[in-house]
């Protein structure tokens, strides 16, 4: 069916007098009105709800965005298709590694003929890739049956996006911002789970890793005030909420440069992100806080000793290397040497004593010898991570790594394995020291392996899987660790 014949009362110029005055906040709720009378009209016409799908990449940024895209499709009347064929399609991408992007023109392909026939009506991509102008322009030429695309300073418009592209002659909407414009606190939200929520503390990296393209496409760090992180926890707590986690790109830089709501930069030296976690923390019905991804070179004593005296943190902290290597480390402009990092972790461990430790690893960046390779494997066997994230350098055009000379596939994918090797051996013991203890463990779901068994996360976020029923989800009860299995336990209550 063509939908695009569906009749609408008014077109998006029509409007544009009566937004005059109006914040942004009030701007986007209208077009979700507006919006929410075009899919009535729609699902009227199929016989049936207008679909959705949102397809996420990436990282918890990602997917604390996707949240709130799906909370406006919920908000004007779409309903969540159950598999990936829907009516409308949304891709919120990532472009940290090659392979992402890769994933993306593979999705693309294959939804060129339920285009072109109509079982798809709409496909939107927003997020990180669209950051960047080579990659909008080649989605753009190629892809011609892309109907919306924009970025992440905008993906809050995405009502006033699809109400345009709904009500106007435009086939092809491409809106990406260079830099945020606008601060919208207030958007409608659906959270994979009811009783654990993200939380956006901050935004974009001023960190300029020399491999990494996130300061260029998630711009400069711009923190959100503590009034407007509080007030937020304050209402997910009211929604039932009871674990929070705390996001940004470096959350140890929290409060260098805040925003308002005008957009105006301030500083508060004497508030950073170990008084922010204080705060969070003493707001009741809050049991559990998380947070990530803390730089090691901003990792300070007094965020140490927070988490030491506080009962809500969760024992969990993850703390990327990315090598260890000294050399490579300044290369890649990381701002610490390979002892100073090892003093860290053993600073931690030895002031929280239960804590367990993941790291980001980088294979083959430009440069890397044998003698690297080793320094890596020291401070993988030194630190005695619980988990690790394994990944092969991957060229960022823009960045300046990018320029430099790369090593041969073969070389990399050797030491890849080798590294890999040696990081389940070191995980699976590690993650396996709490075999026969008692843990405290947040229900998350129903276990789709193994029947009458529920699964949840300890403060740790390591997996526990145990006998329970559907009641147990979004509680947290104690459980015995019966069996290590290598990155989960086997439990059981604990009476």
């Amino acid at each position: 069916m063509d939908l695009d014949n569906i009749k609408v009362k008014s077109t998006y110029t029509d409007y544009e007098s009566v937004l005059d005055g109006l914040t942004e906040e009030e701007r986007q709720e209208y077009f979700m009105d507006k919006c929410v009378e075009i899919v009535k009209a729609k699902s009227e016409a199929l016989g049936r709800p207008y679909t959705f799908s949102v397809q996420t990449f990436g990282c918890q940024m990602n997917s604390h965005d996707s949240e709130k895209i799906i909370g406006i499709l919920n908000r004007i009347g779409m309903v969540e298709a159950e598999d990936e064929k829907a009516d409308l399609i949304v891709f919120n991408t990532c472009t940290v590694r090659e392979n992402a992007n890769t994933k993306v023109y593979g999705h693309l392909g294959a939804l060129k003929k339920l285009k072109e026939n109509g079982t798809v009506d709409m496909i939107a991509i927003c997020g990180c890739m669209m950051q960047q102008e080579d990659l909008v322009e080649y989605i753009r030429t190629k892809y011609r049956f892309v109907d919306l695309m924009f970025g992440t300073f905008n993906f809050y418009k995405l009502a006033e996006l699809l109400y345009r592209r709904f009500t106007g002659k435009e086939k092809q909407i491409v809106e990406v911002l260079k830099s945020p414009e606008k601060s919208v606190e207030r958007l409608p939200q659906k959270r994979k789970y009811s009783f654990k929520s993200g939380v956006n503390i901050m935004y974009g990296c001023n960190n300029f890793c020399t491999y990494c393209i996130v300061p260029y496409v998630r711009g400069r760090e711009r923190s959100r005030t503590p009034e407007d992180i509080l007030d937020e926890v304050k209402s997910l707590r009211d929604e039932g909420v009871i674990e929070i986690m705390l996001l940004g790109q470096n959350v140890n830089s929290y409060g260098i440069n805040f925003m308002d709501e005008s957009e105006i930069i301030s500083n508060n030296p004497d508030y950073g992100f170990p008084e922010l976690l204080s705060d969070v923390c003493k707001i009741d019905g809050i049991e559990r806080v998380r947070f990530m991804t803390s730089h090691p070179k901003d990792l300070s004593d007094k965020l140490i000793e927070v988490m030491k005296n506080e009962p809500k943190i969760c024992r969990q902290l993850h703390l990327p290397v990315q090598c260890g290597s000294t050399k490579l480390l300044q290369k890649m402009n990381r701002h610490y040497t390979k002892d100073q990092y090892l003093n860290l972790v053993d600073k931690i461990r030895k002031e929280i004593p239960d804590i367990s430790l993941s790291t980001d690893i980088m294979i083959g960046f430009p440069g890397e010898t044998e003698e690297d390779i080793q320094d890596t494997m020291d401070v993988i066997r030194h630190s005695q991570y619980d988990q690790v994230f394994t990944f092969i350098y991957s060229i960022r055009t823009g960045t300046p790594a990018a320029s430099m000379e790369q090593l041969p596939a073969e070389i990399v994918n050797e030491r890849f394995q080798r590294v890999l090797d040696l990081v389940h051996e070191v995980t699976a013991k590690s993650s396996g020291r709490f075999e026969g203890t008692v843990a405290d463990v947040l229900v998350e779901e129903m276990n789709d392996h193994l029947d009458g068994y529920v699964t949840g996360r300890m403060s740790n976020n390591i997996l526990v899987h145990f006998p329970g029923d559907s009641s147990m989800i979004g509680t947290i009860q104690s459980v015995f660790l019966r069996e290590a299995k290598g990155f989960y336990y086997l439990g059981e209550i604990n009476d």
